[in-house]
């Protein structure tokens, strides 16, 4: 009897030689029946050991056909030493599986096994180059069991197989289906429609378990639709209840692509629990009905058009800053023109000895004696004032090159009063806190932008390396689970798969930036000032340091830097790239706030960045083992809590003590002479309000976090930080306003100095 094509129907295919075990049974005593077979119609038989059944089925494919073809067997008969194998035989392509079908867990190492009677498969289209083309496959069953195995046979179509732009003209539009893993070969084929460049492919379910996996594959033949083979070629990602691919046109010659849609075996890869755990080894488990309806919506995604618009947009807002401060630093330095000139008018009064001597100021672009002010000396500068200039002309120059170490003396005359009784009065003023030489401070804050320098130097060179190299796996596998993105809006450009999430990041670079050239303009502008020896610059005001400033500036770029490397991939391997400078700069700006009311008694930058240092190993110590870690939240709350008084002890004694063996005697001596003997308050009423305030905010911070224990500890830590910056703030402007220092107000910086430090 002759098949399709005239081929003989009792003869044994050579494949399928191949593929059965050697056996007497299977080299002479084989018996092969083909049949004709047809579509959507059930075939329930048996095959043994000594028989074979081959199912010949034809169908009729033209170019633009939607459909395709789906297989379905059932196995009736219990026989797990012997399975079923079933080979489908078509043009370009060999699919074959066993029945019962038995996939392992996600870990390798316990052994465990699922076993699945019934099983579909979706065949691969081939290609037709005709506008009609009769196409043949065949479906041979076969075993090695002795007894007969049943199982029912039905192949079917796939309706809508071959998506070619719908939801494209029809928004909203999307494609349900029914998969499990016994059925995994639910996948689709999509066409890119002209005009198109990119599409977002979107999967949605109701039901966040079974876990799934979603994979985008080029046009060729296996299709790798297995929860063991999902991850050989393309893109894919497990989803829960939401997926979301961005795929490209450019990375597909055929400008198309299947959407496969697999249900894995367990839920672990997602994040759920093990359910079933098999009591031997190698005995395999019985999961049951395992489905999950899954919907798919593919739609367009940003042209590159509004890409290009929205990236100028982004970086037109941020210029506008730099223009906005060109035109307020041109506004100001018009404003304060006349005013200059006047300094420049009282200076050469005050070195005229003869009285009479007239000097006038006018406006520019006016006439001579409009809009002038005119001076005009009636004596000879008085003694205190030559004193003052005697004093201001013997004072080192802040330019000079000489090498000044912090600790190599101190400054501090022995005449004016030693440190102890200066800083411990009851009533302390600015100028009692700015005594040092300018020299000195001057090195100890440009140690600040120095380290920082040098910190973002060795920490981002590694993080650059590290993140390239993640980008390049992740482009390689096609493995989308590396990267936490928010898939849904992560639009990709060139090699970067979400360089939308980057570019948000430009505005801390260009910003920080900015705040660079500001500072550097002050500096500059300072440093002149005191090279023509201006009166307001030499002797008014706190000295200006504006090594922080560069230091904040610094931190702020190096944010925006690390946090662009982090969103290349982010992941939990790499959480601390995008927080740490965001530590650096809290603590940064609460040390500028001090600096500015108390410049000799500032921290150190060696000891700043330590403990900045502690703070990022804490962080990454909470995040890989403070997640429901009652101990590590114990021994963390402890250590913040005890941080938080030794501050407190520093801020309120304005660094006057020390931390010894002798500390627990002191305060019992100091409990016992104020608390018992006599009940006394504290000497510095307005400060101790403010710190115990600041105490019970950070002890509520603690019990929050001893008893709640978040999940993100990063964002737990940051939040700590960023709310005793603020305290802080509010600490430093409540006690201007109770403390006036009226006893020397000529160095007292102003609130427009202080407000614009913050900021």
């Amino acid at each position: 009897m002759l098949g399709p094509q005239g081929a003989p129907r009792l003869l044994l295919p050579p494949l399928l030689l191949l593929l059965l075990p050697g056996s007497e049974a299977a080299a002479g005593k084989k018996t092969v029946v083909q049949k004709e077979a047809d579509f959507d119609k059930p075939y329930t038989d048996a095959v043994n050991g000594e028989l074979l059944n081959i199912y010949a089925f034809n169908h009729t494919v033209t170019r633009n056909a939607t459909e395709g073809v789906r297989v379905s067997v059932n196995v009736l008969s219990e026989l797990k030493e012997t399975p079923v194998l079933f080979v489908v035989r078509q043009k370009e392509a060999v699919v074959s599986f066993q029945v019962p079908l038995i996939l392992r867990g996600l870990s390798r190492s316990d052994g465990r096994k699922y076993l699945y009677q019934d099983v579909s498969r979706t065949l691969c289209q081939p290609q037709t180059k005709s506008e009609v083309e009769m196409q043949f496959f065949y479906v041979d069953v076969s075993t090695l069991s002795v007894s007969n195995a049943s199982y029912q046979l039905q192949v079917t179509r796939v309706d809508n197989f071959v998506v070619l732009g719908w939801a494209l003209r029809l928004p909203g539009a999307a494609c349900g289906f029914l998969t499990s893993p016994s059925s995994p070969g639910q996948y689709f084929k999509y066409e890119f429609p002209e005009g198109v460049d990119s599409v977002i492919v979107k999967v949605t379910s109701a039901m966040a378990f079974p876990c799934s996996v979603i994979s985008i594959q080029d046009i060729l033949c296996p299709v790798y639709d297995l929860d063991n083979n999902v991850a050989f070629i393309g893109m894919y990602q497990t989803m829960t209840k939401k997926a979301a691919i961005t795929v490209q046109k450019k990375d597909f010659p055929s400008h198309s692509f299947y959407v496969v849609v697999v249900v894995k075996t367990e839920d672990q890869a997602c994040g759920g629990p093990l359910h079933y755990y098999p009591f031997s080894k190698d005995e395999p488990v019985d999961q049951g009905n395992r489905q999950k309806t899954l919907d798919v919506v593919v739609s367009p995604a940003v042209t590159s058009q509004a890409y290009v618009s929205g990236m100028l947009f982004c970086l037109g807002v941020f210029l506008s800053f730099y223009v906005l401060t060109v035109l307020i630093a041109c506004w100001e330095n018009w404003r304060h023109l006349p005013k200059t000139k006047l300094c420049w008018a009282e200076f050469i009064l005050l070195h005229t000895h003869t009285p009479g001597v007239r000097v006038c100021v006018c406006a520019p672009g006016r006439p001579a004696g409009h809009a002038c002010l005119c001076l005009v000396s009636h004596a000879a500068p008085s003694l205190s004032t030559d004193r003052s200039l005697e004093n201001m002309a013997g004072r080192p120059r802040l330019d000079s090159l000489s090498s000044v170490e912090e600790d190599d003396y101190d400054t501090l005359a022995d005449i004016d009063s030693d440190k102890n009784v200066i800083r411990t009065k009851q009533y302390l003023y600015v100028a009692d806190l700015a005594r040092k030489d300018k020299r000195v401070l001057r090195k100890k804050y440009q140690i600040y932008f120095w380290n920082i320098a040098t910190i973002a130097v060795f920490y981002a060179l590694p993080v650059i390396q590290l993140v390239i190299t993640y980008q390049t796996v992740v482009n390689v596998t096609g493995n989308q689970d590396i990267c936490y993105y928010n898939f849904l809006c992560a639009h990709p450009l060139g090699n970067l798969s979400a360089f939308n999430n980057i570019l948000s990041n430009m505005g801390y670079i260009l910003l920080g930036l900015l705040f660079l050239l500001i500072i550097l303009q002050r500096e500059i502008n300072y440093n002149r000032a005191l090279m023509r020896n201006d009166l307001q610059a030499v002797e008014c005001g706190i000295p200006k340091h504006f090594g922080l400033f560069y230091a904040m500036g610094t931190a702020l770029m190096m944010e925006g830097l690390l946090s662009a490397c982090y969103h290349v991939c982010p992941n939990y391997t790499n959480f601390q790239f995008d927080t740490s400078f965001m530590y650096m700069i809290a603590g940064l700006c609460m040390l500028k706030l001090y600096q500015k009311r108390h410049p000799d008694i500032n921290a150190s930058a060696y000891s700043a960045y330590a403990c900045l240092a502690i703070v990022i190993f804490f962080s990454v110590v909470g995040v890989v083992f403070g997640k429901g870690n009652t101990a590590f939240w114990i021994v963390f709350s402890v250590i913040h809590i005890l941080s938080t008084l030794l501050l407190s002890t520093q801020l309120y004694y304005m660094g006057r003590w020390k931390l010894d063996s002798g500390i627990p005697r002191r305060i019992l001596h100091v409990l016992y002479t104020d608390c018992i003997r006599q009940c006394s308050g504290p000497m510095y009423v307005d400060r101790m309000v403010l710190l115990v305030m600041g105490n019970v905010i950070n002890w509520s911070l603690a019990a929050y976090g001893l008893i709640m224990r978040p999940n993100d500890f990063a964002s737990y830590l940051l939040a700590i930080g960023i709310c005793n910056l603020l305290l802080y703030f509010a600490f430093y402007i409540i006690m201007k306003v109770l403390s006036p220092r009226r006893g020397d107000l000529n160095r007292r910086p102003s609130d427009r100095q202080v407000l614009g430090s913050v900021v």
